[in-house]
């Protein structure tokens, strides 16, 4: 598969963790929320203070899958990595892979959606789907 891959890096916080020290799990899902907040900021250039407040739009998760491969504890440092598996008119299927070193943590299938001022999906913006198209997968 080609296509560029976003990533980040991130340190597992104390608010992460439970009592026990390892990532309480539905913290992974505020953290893939950052991802996707860095990649609209970062490199397709429209921060979420933008899309939300100035341009009253939206990028709304339509339905996630994860799994959960090894625990991460507290101080680990995780990269995280996401690329596009689908870029449809109103929908865009993600593919976010978090490790720790070479030992994959975590893993998920995410679908956003574009949401317009109508409160309902609309097709993605050119100029955005444009800065999205990089990250899609291709069969080599």
């Amino acid at each position: 598969m080609s296509g560029q891959i976003f990533t980040t890096t991130r340190r597992v916080r104390f608010a992460d963790c439970d009592a026990a020290g390892i990532v309480f799990f539905p913290r992974y899902f505020e953290m893939l929320n950052g991802v996707v907040e860095d990649w609209f900021a970062g490199p397709l250039g429209l921060s979420f203070r933008e899309l939300h407040l100035d341009r009253h739009s939206s990028v709304p998760t339509a339905a996630v899958e994860a799994r959960f491969l090894a625990p991460s504890r507290l101080g680990d440092d995780l990269t995280f990595a996401l690329n596009v598996t689908r870029l449809g008119g109103a929908s865009c299927g993600l593919r976010h892979r978090i490790s720790a070193g070479e030992a994959l943590r975590f893993e998920a299938t995410q679908t956003i959606v574009f949401v317009g001022t109508s409160l309902r999906p609309g097709p993605w913006p050119e100029t955005l789907r444009a800065r999205i198209a990089p990250y899609l997968e291709t069969a080599e």
